[in-house]
């Protein structure tokens, strides 16, 4: 994930800001970290520089 993608990223469960976290950054992309919602409190997962915004209940 390319850290610019944060400004146009949401919380998909309320609109929220999204807050980043890295984990692991190679070549200006994010690898893997989180992407974490202040307002409800829930976190989306970035894997192998896929941030993974689906609602927790869909996620595999």
């Amino acid at each position: 994930m390319k850290p610019s993608l944060l400004d146009i990223l949401v919380c998909p469960l309320c609109k929220g800001e999204l807050t980043l976290s890295v984990d692991h950054e190679q070549d200006g992309e994010i690898v893997s970290g989180s992407l974490r919602c202040d307002a409800c409190d829930e976190t989306y997962p970035i894997e192998d520089t896929i941030p993974n915004m689906l609602p927790p209940e869909l996620r595999d």
